[in-house]
């Protein structure tokens, strides 16, 4: 049996949008998602009663999270990445070992 991978499983709406309020912003959110509840006197619970009531809103609130969620996972993948490859080159040793600044083995 081929189990199908949900990416919103196990999240609230509520959670939603504590994640996107905190990485993006209500003024961002409502320009992506144009809702009166987003632009004006903005509120977890406001946002919460309309988007259960509205389906075209949630979805795009759900698919604006999604987004968010892979750029949030990008980035710190790319923060570890340059954490690492600076702890090969930078570390106190690097020039006993002969690696040059750009990580490269020096010749000579």
């Amino acid at each position: 049996m081929e189990k199908i991978k949900d990416p919103l499983h196990g999240v609230t709406l509520e959670m939603m949008l504590n994640f996107l309020v905190k990485h993006r912003g209500w003024e961002a959110m409502a320009e992506r998602v144009e809702v009166r509840c987003f632009q004006h006197d903005p509120s977890i619970k406001s946002s919460l009663h309309f988007l259960r009531r509205t389906p075209w809103a949630r979805q795009k609130v759900e698919t604006l999270y999604l987004k968010t969620v892979r750029e949030e996972t990008r980035k710190n993948l790319n923060k570890s990445q340059e954490g690492a490859s600076l702890d090969k080159c930078d570390g106190p040793d690097a020039q006993e070992k002969g690696v040059d600044d750009g990580g490269r083995k020096s010749r000579g």
